[in-house]
């Protein structure tokens, strides 16, 4: 099985894979994708249990590599890599395990560790919705509010409720995320450490607290050349807090291929 996959931009050249984070989708980085297509095909991944991509009841970075890896394999064998959140430790497990397939990695807001907090409460928000009542997203929306005080957190969520479909449907593996939820907040151990040779940088927001001090010393363990750059006024969400300074910094991390 492959990833729903989108290309913007030229067919030519070497491509830039963009990976999203949990509960995400390729189009949330359609704007970052147009930023970056000028000289380069830009190619935008629906994770396996999100968006149109299939569904599976695994859920690990391993599995979560390997689908990268046959989209890699897809476009003539070789990429730059850029993953946010999950999406970014995708992208590391999948640097680390199949180096010979990433040119240069670019990872945003995270670390190759394991977090203690956890997302469920937000799938439990999103299967409490009756969704035979809803007849638009305002009123998907007035319904989450009863769970999701941030209107910022319900409007991407909801960005994954397909109302056109009979019956309507979240877009997401609820189930398989909720019983994987261990996998994607930890970090697989096993994976080998300071194997990839090529260009790394980690784009931080300054308001996030996702890349603590003991997550930096991680990143070095594994990926000793990674370079740290934190942008102002964003958290997690980085590339939509500050969209035009995370384009500009990689596009002159990635170059022109």
């Amino acid at each position: 099985m492959r990833l729903n996959h989108t290309i913007t931009g030229p067919q030519v050249g070497l491509p830039i894979l963009l990976a999203h984070g949990l509960f995400g989708q390729g189009r949330n980085l359609g704007a970052l994708a147009r930023r970056l297509s000028d000289a380069r095909p830009v190619v935008t991944v629906d994770m396996r249990n999100h968006g149109d991509s299939f569904h599976d009841a695994v859920h690990d970075y391993v599995a979560m590599a390997g689908d990268l890896a046959d989209v890699i394999a897809d476009l003539g064998g070789q990429a730059d890599v850029v993953g946010h959140s999950m999406g970014g430790k995708a992208a590391m497990a999948l640097a680390l395990t199949r180096p010979e397939l990433v040119r240069k990695l670019a990872i945003m807001d995270i670390a190759p560790v394991a977090y203690g907090h956890t997302q469920e409460h937000l799938i439990d928000a999103m299967e409490s919705l009756d969704l035979g009542a809803v007849d638009r997203r305002s009123t998907a929306d007035a319904m989450l509010a009863e769970r999701v005080d941030d209107p910022g957190v319900r409007a991407f969520l909801l960005q994954s409720l397909d109302l056109k479909s009979d019956p309507k449907a979240w877009r997401l593996n609820l189930p398989a995320l909720r019983d994987q939820m261990g996998q994607i907040l930890g970090w697989p151990e096993d994976l080998p450490k300071a194997g990839f040779g090529g260009p790394v940088l980690e784009i931080a927001g300054e308001r996030s607290d996702y890349l603590s001090e003991a997550g930096q010393a991680a990143l070095r363990e594994h990926f000793p050349q990674a370079r740290v750059i934190r942008v102002k006024d964003a958290g997690h969400w980085l590339h939509a807090d500050a969209p035009e300074a995370v384009a500009q910094i990689l596009v002159s991390f990635l170059g022109e291929g």
